[in-house]
C-alpha cells in the first residue's frame, strides 16, 4: 500500500498549482502531473511524495467532454491508494450546466471514488473567498462582494454567476440533491457527512481554523474520501496533519529579462501588461494566425535578449485570425510558439502564463511532463519548474497565473526578483503585495 496521504485532480493549471502550492506550505512534498501520466510514473511518484495531482482542463469542457477527461484521471488517483481524492475547483465555484459542471463531478466521482456523499469547500480566507450558511463571498480590490454580485464573477463571459447560494448554483447543474451544512452544524462534522441524505454537501468556512475543522472530518471519514474544492480545501486537508517536508524557497537564482503570454482577459492582467508598458516593456497584441506569431517570436527574442520584458496580450488580439480554430486553441498555439522560440533562444528563463485555460494548453504543448515548486516569493505567486524532455524548456522557470492574481506591479515585481534571488533574500525593493484572489 502506498504511504501517498492524498491526491488531487485540477480542473486548470492555475488551480493545480495553487493546490500544490497549498499543501506544500503544511510540509508536504507533492509532483504535479500535467497530463494523464503512465500507471508506472504516477506510482512512482506516490512513493516518493505526500501528494499527487494532475492538471486538467475541465473547468472549459462541456459535460459530454468531461467524462473522457476527469473519469480517467480520477481511476488513476484512486488506483494510489490515496485515502482522499479532491477535485479541485474554482474558489469561485466557476462551473454551469454547459460548462465545467460540478454537478457532472459529483456524479462521476460518486462512480469512481465512492457512492457517498460528497463534500464541497470553495472558501479560501487567504483569497479572500468565504462561505456562510451556503451563500458563498468572493473579494475584489479589498471589498468583499456576495458571489452573484462581484464584479467579475457576475459579468464572466464563460460561467457568469447569477447565484450566490451554492447548493443551488450546482444542484442546477445535476438531477442528484445537492444540500448544505452551515458552521453552526460543525460540533461533529464527520458524523453529519456520514448521514447526509444528499448526494453533495457545500460546507462553510470563514477562517482558516475552519478549513481544518473540514480536513479533520475528512480524514475521519472511511477512505477513499471524494471531496471538491479550491486551495481552501488543500489548505484544510494538509493543516490537519502536517507534514515534515522542508520550507518553500521565496527565490531563486535566474536572471534575465521576463517574457508574458496572456489569454487572460480580466480587468487585473490588463493593468498588469499596462503597468509594464509604462515601464518600457514591449507590449503587443497576441496575433494569432501562426505565420503572425513567428513574427512576434523574433521580435520577443530580439527584445528579450537586450534585456526588455515582453508582454503578448490576447485582450486586444484580432480575433478573425483564428478563422475555424477555437479561440483558445489559437491562443495556445501563438502562445506556445513564442514561448518556445525565447527558450530555444535563451533569451528569457523566466516566463508567465495568465489565464487557467492558456496555461493548461500552453504547458502540453510545450511537452512539459510535470511541474514543481521552485520559489513562493509573496503571498500565492509561485514559480515553477517544468520537467521535459527538451533541455531549453526543462531550464525554464514558469508562473502560471489565474486572471485576477497578483497587484497590478506583478510582472514588473516578477522581473525585480532577480537581484535579490541571487543574494538569496527575499524580495523587498519593493513593498510586498498580497495576491489579488483568483477568478
Amino acid at each position: 500500500m502506498s504511504e501517498i496521504r492524498a491526491a488531487f485532480y485540477g480542473d486548470d493549471f492555475t488551480g493545480s498549482v495553487d493546490a500544490l502550492l497549498q499543501f506544500a506550505r503544511r510540509g508536504w512534498s507533492g509532483r504535479l502531473f500535467t497530463t494523464l501520466p503512465t500507471p508506472a510514473a504516477l506510482h512512482a511518484a506516490a512513493r516518493e511524495v505526500d501528494v499527487v495531482g494532475i492538471a486538467g482542463i475541465a473547468r472549459s469542457l462541456p459535460p459530454e467532454r468531461m467524462d473522457a477527461e476527469v473519469t480517467p484521471a480520477l481511476q488513476a488517483l484512486v488506483a494510489t491508494g490515496a485515502p482522499i481524492v479532491q477535485y479541485k475547483a474554482c474558489s469561485t465555484a466557476d462551473s454551469a450546466p454547459e460548462v465545467g459542471s460540478l454537478g457532472r463531478v459529483i456524479e462521476i466521482g460518486r462512480e469512481i471514488v465512492a457512492p457517498r456523499p460528497v463534500p464541497m469547500l470553495f472558501a479560501q480566507p487567504d483569497f479572500g473567498r468565504f462561505t456562510l450558511f451556503g451563500t458563498h463571498f468572493a473579494s475584489e480590490n479589498g471589498v468583499v462582494h456576495r458571489l452573484d454580485r462581484q464584479p467579475t464573477m457576475s459579468t464572466h463571459p464563460s460561467t457568469p454567476m447569477t447565484e450566490a447560494d451554492l447548493a443551488i448554483h450546482i444542484g442546477r447543474q445535476t438531477a442528484l440533491p445537492v444540500g448544505a451544512l452551515p458552521l453552526t452544524a460543525y460540533a461533529d462534522l464527520a458524523q453529519r457527512l456520514r448521514d447526509a441524505d444528499v448526494a453533495g454537501v457545500v460546507l462553510d468556512a470563514v477562517t482558516d481554523a475552519d478549513l481544518v475543522t473540514v480536513g479533520t472530518a475528512l480524514r475521519d471519514l472511511s477512505a477513499p474520501v471524494f471531496a471538491i474544492g479550491s486551495g481552501g480545501l488543500s489548505q484544510g486537508i494538509a493543516a490537519a496533519a502536517p507534514g515534515m517536508s522542508a520550507a518553500v524557497p521565496v527565490a531563486t537564482p535566474a536572471a534575465g529579462a521576463v517574457l508574458v503570454v496572456s489569454g487572460s482577459r480580466s480587468p487585473q492582467t490588463r493593468r498588469q501588461a499596462e503597468a509594464a508598458a509604462a515601464a518600457g516593456w514591449l507590449v503587443r497584441p497576441l496575433p494569432l494566425d501562426l505565420a503572425g506569431a513567428a513574427e512576434a517570436a523574433q521580435e520577443a527574442v530580439a527584445a528579450l535578449a537586450s534585456g526588455r520584458g515582453v508582454v503578448f496580450t490576447s485582450a486586444d488580439a484580432e480575433v478573425s485570425a483564428v478563422g475555424d480554430r477555437p479561440i483558445l486553441e489559437a491562443i495556445a498555439e501563438a502562445s506556445a510558439i513564442i514561448v518556445d522560440a525565447a527558450a530555444q533562444a535563451r533569451a528569457s528563463r523566466r516566463v508567465i502564463v495568465c489565464g487557467g485555460d492558456t496555461s493548461s494548453r500552453i504547458t502540453r504543448l510545450l511537452g512539459i511532463e510535470a511541474l514543481s515548486i521552485a520559489a513562493n516569493p509573496w503571498g500565492n505567486v509561485v514559480l515553477l519548474r517544468p520537467h521535459a524532455a527538451d533541455p531549453a524548456i526543462d531550464r525554464l522557470e514558469l508562473l502560471l497565473k489565474g486572471g485576477q492574481v497578483g497587484a497590478d506591479t506583478l510582472f514588473l515585481d516578477v522581473a525585480a526578483l532577480d537581484g535579490c534571488a541571487r543574494r538569496g533574500t527575499r524580495f523587498a525593493s519593493r513593498p510586498l503585495r498580497p495576491s489579488v484572489p483568483e477568478r
